[in-house]
């Protein structure tokens, strides 16, 4: 039994089995005593100092610590909220004392880390410091290190020094060569941290401790091929969870963990047991949404993710050519949604990924040129700015549209035609609040549009504009006609 002698301070060599509890005993009462007493602190250092060397690198003090660093963690841990993610009672005099434990718990974690570092091993080659310490010191350092509503500038800066300290005793260079392992190692520490994550990352209890899904974002967009691949299982189903909350902010959290996990996977893995289609069926109801930033999100993940479905749909006999396709799916519903539209941030969201999707179509985007034509008509007359982000990306879109659809051009360019010189027209004349740049800008693409529908009407564009460019006055519209008469 522990008493107050020697014994209780000096940790045995891992031949006295019998004597390690004790010492193991002794750590984690000074590490509980830190929330009681500061001077437990040094109680802890005494204790760590006079610890032996070979006993810290054995499996039986690495277990101890492993249990030392969980139990240091846990308390500061932010203070827990209701199941549904509410507030308890009494939530600012929590978080204070929860950024002062935070202090001295960094400091506790900064001597632990330079024990382990300094500490050799005098019969067999240094060890690596425990993987289950280094994790729950990068979980407290990541908790802590960003402003939150559970920090102060004292505990933000001690966390930070904690995460520096961390790097430095793995032999790390970087926060993403501590996760993801050197070139050639596969030793990385995400998977132990996600292990730890593990029970705080499920449907019931993601939402009681605020700081996990911020730890959980912070490592997985540090973690990118071919590392992340092996982890696929424990990151995909919280990230699902955060983007079918129904807080705005959880839900574009969710979104963009989803879209890295796109781009760093192998759409080969992502289509396995209908991963992919998982997702997108989670994306694809997030496009009835009417706030701006999570339909940019949605909208940017779709154009990395459809690839991949196409890939699988391709392999079981199905493709773009399909009418349900996941592409006519998605532009479907988003012409439709771009037509009834009136909010100027929508607007230049939809207008800003609109042109991709084109893009990405190519001549299937035929099957949707009448709704097309009619959301470009409304967009070019609309201004929404001084930006003009939309009729700059509906100008895009009108040239990506004419570039992949041109054997469709000529019966639409009355139509098109008359829109574009009444956009030059209303640009010319009109004297807002748009600045000069930007409106050499609409000028610009607006005479690119034309010159490439007159190079796929054999030249009536050209016909058509002759009498307009002599009878014009206006300098600038006399430039814009000049350039689509040149063009070849």
């Amino acid at each position: 039994m522990a008493g107050t002698g020697t014994s209780t301070t000096r940790s045995p060599s891992p031949e006295r089995g019998p004597g390690a509890p004790s010492a193991e005993q002794a750590l984690l009462r000074a590490g509980q005593a830190l929330c009681e007493r500061p001077g437990a602190l040094r109680e802890l250092g005494a204790l760590l100092e006079a610890a032996d060397p070979s006993w810290l690198r054995g499996s039986a003090g690495s277990a101890a610590l492993a249990r030392l660093a969980a139990a240091l963690g846990g308390l500061a841990a932010p203070p827990r909220r209701e199941q549904d993610g509410a507030e308890p009672p009494g939530r600012d005099t929590a978080l204070a004392a929860v950024a002062e434990r935070a202090e001295r718990v960094g400091a506790a974690f900064l001597l632990l880390l330079q024990k382990l570092e300094d500490a050799p091993s005098q019969e067999s080659p240094v060890k690596p410091i425990p993987k289950r310490v280094l994790g729950h010191a990068f979980i407290f350092a990541v908790t802590h290190k960003e402003e939150r509503p559970w920090t102060t500038a004292r505990s933000r800066a001690v966390a930070q020094e904690v995460l520096e300290r961390l790097l430095r005793a793995a032999g790390c260079a970087s926060v993403e060569e501590f996760l993801q392992g050197k070139e050639g190692d596969e030793d990385g520490r995400f998977g132990e941290v996600m292990g730890i994550l593990k029970q705080e990352l499920t449907k019931d209890t993601w939402k009681r401790n605020p700081a996990s899904k911020d730890v959980f974002s912070w490592s997985l967009l540090r973690v990118g091929r071919p590392w992340l691949c092996p982890h696929l299982e424990r990151v995909l189903p919280p990230a699902l969870l955060l983007s079918d909350d129904f807080q705005e902010e959880n839900k574009v959290l969710g979104v963009r963990c989803l879209h890295h996990i796109v781009l760093n996977v192998p759409g080969a893995d992502l289509c396995q047991f209908n991963r992919a289609q998982v997702v997108f069926h989670a994306l694809y109801n997030h496009l009835y949404s009417r706030e701006a930033p999570l339909i940019q999100a949605v909208l940017l993940c779709l154009l990395d993710l459809l690839p991949v479905l196409e890939r699988c749909q391709r392999r079981q006999g199905q493709g773009r050519a399909s009418s349900s396709s996941p592409w006519h799916q998605v532009l479907q519903l988003l012409l439709a949604h771009m037509e009834a539209e009136h909010r100027l941030a929508l607007r230049r969201v939809y207008a800003g990924t609109l042109p991709a999707f084109v893009t990405r179509l190519g001549i299937l985007i035929v099957r949707h040129l009448r709704r097309l034509e009619r959301v470009i008509l409304g967009y070019l007359e609309v201004s929404d700015g001084p930006g003009e982000e939309a009729r700059l990306g509906i100008l895009q879109t009108l040239q990506c549209t004419i570039e992949h659809a041109w054997p469709r051009m000529p019966c639409r360019l009355p139509v098109l035609l008359k829109a574009l010189l009444r956009l030059l027209w209303d640009v010319h004349s009109e004297r807002g609040p748009t600045p000069e740049p930007v409106r050499a800008a609409l000028l610009q693409e607006g005479t690119q549009c034309l010159i490439l529908l007159d190079r796929c009407c054999q030249g009536r564009v050209k016909v058509l504009l002759a009498g307009l460019h002599s009878s014009c006055e206006e300098n600038r519209l006399q430039e814009c006609f000049r350039k689509v008469q040149e063009s070849t």
